[in-house]
């Protein structure tokens, strides 16, 4: 535990030192982005350093056996997909910000009031929506998304809506199926372990966590299939 807790002391001042170069950075949204993701690898290095929490990721095979696997029909040409991943802590944002390019999420709108790094989320381009006014307006939600799409963003979700603890499944928000068919997106499930590191809450224990991009599926996937796609192989 003693580890946790000078890890959290250390973060609260890396970030607090952080502050001043964000802000130089927002003018530029090219450069808020580079300094967010520098920031990321920041975070990652320190739960390296201070907990002794590594991480590897896996993608599915493109060859087995020095064979070339099947193009999956799934994958569009232009390589543009949703990201669906499984969320257990802050480590799996921070490893996909820092390897997936140009990353942008959907978070609730009140994330970016936050003073610096609110503002920072807001310029690298993520898209805030309303919950408090209850059912979000999706097809108002689907435009400004594809709009951030087309301009070359990715988009990352977390269809469960909240961190969940290891062996916790909990059903998946049907907006994901919406934007994935008014967008004709096909989808990129992502599992995860991390929770068993770094938990929401609690202590933080030395070991190296798992990131895994799976099979992508077809925009016409069901919640199920997602589902059971992102808990194949998270913790």
């Amino acid at each position: 535990m003693f580890r946790t807790i000078v890890f959290k002391i250390v973060l609260g001042i890396y970030f607090f030192l952080w502050a001043p170069i964000l802000l130089a950075a927002l003018p530029s949204r090219r450069m808020t982005l580079r300094m967010i993701t520098a920031d990321a690898r920041g975070v990652l290095f320190l739960a390296r350093i201070i907990c002794g929490i590594k991480y590897r990721i896996f993608y599915p095979p493109t060859e087995e056996n020095g064979i070339p696997v099947q193009p999956n029909d799934n994958v569009r040409t232009d390589g543009k997909a949703i990201i669906a991943s499984k969320h257990m802590s802050i480590m799996e944002v921070a490893i996909l910000v820092t390897n997936i390019r140009n990353p942008f999420f959907i978070v609730k709108r009140e994330l970016l009031w936050i003073p610096i790094y609110g503002w920072s989320f807001w310029r690298m381009g993520l898209q805030p929506v309303n919950r408090a006014r209850g059912a979000t307006n999706m097809k108002k939600l689907s435009a400004a998304v594809a709009s951030r799409i087309m301009n070359g963003q990715k988009l990352i979700i977390f269809p469960e809506g909240t961190r969940v603890k290891p062996g916790q499944k909990i059903p998946l928000k049907r907006g994901l199926l919406f934007l994935a068919a008014q967008l004709k997106l096909p989808i990129t499930p992502v599992g995860v372990d991390t929770g068993l590191y770094w938990p929401k809450r609690g202590k933080m224990t030395a070991g190296t966590a798992n990131v895994y991009f799976e099979d992508i599926l077809p925009s016409s996937a069901t919640l199920d299939e997602i589902h059971a796609a992102i808990n194949k192989h998270s913790a």
